[in-house]
């Protein structure tokens, strides 16, 4: 293993805990998040997107980890309770999840997400970390999170942000950052109309990653600080990070790049799969022969509930008959009955009859696709039944009358737009 790929383990990260914002919706993924809170959603043929994190968590070697939650939790805490139970309690090691408990007060959930940490204040102290990394619960990335709090702690800094450079164009939808030749964050601004570029980079702009690590005292501080703070919204874009600036404490920027796991080509990966078109677009890029995100790595490799399937089978070998898949990637579970799949992503349990077309398309787990149907540039959500000879994705202005689609013609479908019921939790 390479030296840039190998792990940063050490006290450092044993005596950190990590928590996982993981309450949000995201709403910008439509129906998809009707029933189920972003982190929660598949991604990757057999993944939520909440492993990602986790999975960040343990191959960094921090093994004490709350995962917040809010929103529509309950597939999601059926998730990390099936899938995250193996480390041993009895070693000081948990994934514990925290959810809106109205701990403070008894009309108080969660405000922001400076607000729901502070409503934890006494779980975390109980714990007795030194460190403290805060993430996101809804992005797609490996990184080795070991070298971010070695760098903070070679900053001697008391807060330090996971940072990556974004187009101009896009970074409106983040926080932008400035920082002076030795790393340190001057001025922050949550999501500006008019982004400030990078000195020398004009089409550019250094952004947070929503990737902290504290020092936990000063982590209690600030929270309590700002919890007292009638004005303040409790989000540590809008109001933490400003505040730490204005004050003049220690805040350091840590490029992505420096912490980041590489992956088959080069540079790093990171995705904010928030929107429809670039959910549908992640899935299916991992199919392609050399993707940007390498899911078949055993040097970081990703954690999930594992399903107790059967392999995939492909069946029939006529003419206009055959089971086939091309360039696809296609879970345990899934049976093929003389249909063809073509650059798509089938999660666990799919089934596709006889005649059937399918090709860009993203098929969640447990859904039965009927014989003649044809599905293009398609994300068909869990547990849906297509009827047989169904075409979605041929006609936009015929899918718009019963499903979502996006500005760039990707068709969601979901079982309530299908006009049945699910049985199950999502």
């Amino acid at each position: 293993m390479s030296v840039e790929n190998s792990r940063f383990v050490s006290l450092l990260t044993k005596n950190t805990v990590a928590l996982i914002l993981a309450g949000g919706r995201g709403s910008r993924l439509m129906q998809l998040t009707d029933w189920r809170a972003k982190p929660a959603v598949p991604f990757g043929g057999k993944f939520r997107i909440i492993d990602f994190p986790l999975s960040n968590c343990i191959n960094s070697g921090i093994r004490r980890v709350g995962v917040l939650t809010q929103y529509k939790a309950h597939s999601l805490i059926n998730h990390v309770q099936r899938g995250w139970g193996f480390l041993r309690g009895e070693f000081g090691e948990f994934v514990e999840v925290l959810p809106a408990q109205q701990r403070v007060a008894e009309d108080s959930w969660y405000k922001g997400t400076a607000d729901a940490i502070y409503q934890n204040l006494d779980i975390l102290r109980v714990h007795k970390p030194e460190y403290v990394l805060v993430l996101a619960g809804d992005h797609v990335y490996k990184m080795d999170y070991g070298k971010l709090i070695a760098f903070h702690v070679e900053k001697n800094a008391d807060m330090s942000v996971a940072c990556i450079e974004v187009p101009l164009k896009d970074a409106s939808a983040f926080g932008v950052m400035t920082v002076d030749d030795e790393e340190r964050v001057t001025a922050f601004a949550e999501k500006p109309k008019n982004p400030s570029p990078m000195p020398g980079c004009d089409d550019v702009a250094l952004c947070s990653m929503g990737v902290y690590v504290f020092n936990a005292k000063f982590l209690y501080e600030q929270l309590v600080r700002d919890a007292d703070d009638a004005h303040s919204e409790h989000d540590f874009g809008k109001n933490i990070i400003p505040h730490l600036i204005d004050a003049h404490y220690r805040v350091y920027a840590q490029s992505f790049s420096d912490s980041s796991v590489r992956s088959l080509k080069e540079g790093s990966y990171w995705r904010d799969v928030g929107t429809v078109d670039a959910y549908w677009e992640a899935n299916l890029a991992l199919a392609d022969v050399m993707p940007d995100f390498n899911m078949y790595d055993d040097t970081w490799p990703i954690w999930t509930y594992q399903e107790q399937l059967p392999p995939a089978k492909f069946v029939f070998d006529e003419e206009h008959r055959r089971g086939m898949a091309i360039d696809s990637i296609v879970s345990g579970g899934c049976i093929v009955s003389g249909a063809t799949v073509k650059h798509s992503v089938l999660f666990s349990n799919v089934r596709v009859a006889e005649h059937a077309y399918l090709e860009d398309t993203v098929v969640l787990p447990n859904v039965r696709i009927g014989a003649h149907c044809t599905l293009k540039r398609v994300v068909v959500d869990k547990g849906c039944n297509i009827p047989p000879g169904t075409a979605i994705g041929v006609d936009h202005e015929a899918d718009r009358e019963r499903f979502h689609v996006s500005e760039s013609g990707v068709t969601l479908v979901t079982p309530e737009m299908l006009g049945q019921e699910v049985h199950y939790f999502r």
